[in-house]
């Protein structure tokens, strides 16, 4: 794996997740061909990377091709990260021990469904829409395009409950969260 994939993946699965939804863009602006990732992305680190980079990338994109994501959507390990955040959602919000998820979540609710019903999206995970959300502000950031007042407003609220979510996902796989 990609050093920085492996770094989020421990330390930030949120932020993991939108790097590999960038790595996914990546390759398919270069037309899930290896040989163009070569020429365009591992060119730039150092050649000692190189290996690791052209496998880690090479297996990319094979999945890609055998999973049908060549042009959109996600490759099933992603799928499988929103899956298991949305497990994890759940059993915070039947808690009693977690008032404040509860807080960030329903601050964070009108806004998710605004969103869901703005992408006609009614019938998508809820956690699939803030990553949607927060992965189109990112791109709108990146091509230095203004964010509105109302969507930053929004990002606040939905990246503080995913943010939150996250930081109970790294406390849940090191033993340190407690349902009982």
């Amino acid at each position: 794996m990609d050093k920085i994939a492996q770094q989020l993946k421990e330390k930030n699965i949120a932020e993991y997740l939108l790097y590999m939804w960038q790595t996914e863009d990546l390759i398919r602006a270069n037309d899930c061909d290896l040989n163009k990732i070569r020429a365009n992305v591992i060119r730039l680190f150092p050649a000692e990377e190189h290996p690791a980079l052209e496998e880690w990338y090479g297996n990319l994109v094979d999945m890609m091709h055998s999973e049908g994501v060549k042009e959109k959507g996600h490759l099933q390990i992603n799928q499988n990260v929103i899956l298991n955040l949305t497990e994890l959602h759940a059993r915070l919000l039947a808690s009693t021990k977690f008032p404040f998820y509860n807080a960030a979540y329903f601050k964070a609710l009108p806004f998710i469904v605004e969103l869901r019903h703005k992408n006609r999206h009614t019938d998508e995970p809820e956690l699939e829409t803030c990553f949607e959300a927060l992965y189109g502000v990112l791109l709108l950031r990146l091509q230095k395009k203004e964010v509105s007042p109302a969507t930053a407003k929004a990002m606040e609220s939905i990246s503080g409950f995913i943010s939150l979510l996250a930081s109970y996902y790294n406390k849940e796989r090191n033993g340190e969260l407690d349902f009982d």
